[in-house]
């Protein structure tokens, strides 16, 4: 068995795994994060995506072996201690989640669009860099508008996050 090691959330980490465990399986079933979810197994649905070296990854469509040395972020590690980030604020605040389930897929692919677009970002934008994320309780609306008020709350927060500056 092969060993992966990575820097997840900030820790580095160390297993011997199976060559073909996936990332979002070595995330879950060996480190017990379980906030990045396994919807589909096809990568169509969005909710297993983190972050490794900064840029937002469907997890269920990277083997763990492909992330050896990389640094991965997941929804676990954004927050700073029990201070939520701006961007899960806002999507408690605008009630962008229902049923929760696609909501940490939804929040990683939220602040990789932050990253690459910047904080001002429009209806129509955020729709169509919602393309590879899937909700089926909403019909998408406050989930917009949580991701348009995040985006521009992490602008106006002058608290450092690792989350922001990947």
């Amino acid at each position: 068995m092969p060993a992966v090691s990575m820097t997840v959330n900030g820790t580095p980490v160390t297993a011997d795994i199976d060559p073909r465990t996936l990332l979002v399986q070595f995330l879950r079933e060996h480190l017990r994060l379980t906030g990045t979810h396994v919807g589909c197994d096809t990568s169509q649905c969005g909710a297993c995506v983190v972050h490794v070296n900064g840029e937002a990854v469907k997890s269920c469509a990277m083997l763990a072996v492909q992330a050896d040395g990389a640094e991965v972020l997941t929804i676990e590690g954004v927050a700073q201690g029990d201070t939520l980030h701006p961007m899960q604020e806002a999507f408690r605040d605008n009630h962008g989640l229902q049923c929760g389930f696609c909501t940490p897929g939804m929040i990683m692919t939220a602040l990789d669009m932050v990253r690459r677009l910047g904080p001002v970002l429009d209806d129509h934008t955020i729709r169509e860099e919602l393309e590879g994320n899937l909700c089926r309780c909403t019909g998408y609306h406050n989930i917009v508008k949580s991701i348009a008020a995040g985006a521009r709350a992490m602008a106006a927060d002058d608290t450092p996050r690792r989350a922001a500056a990947e």
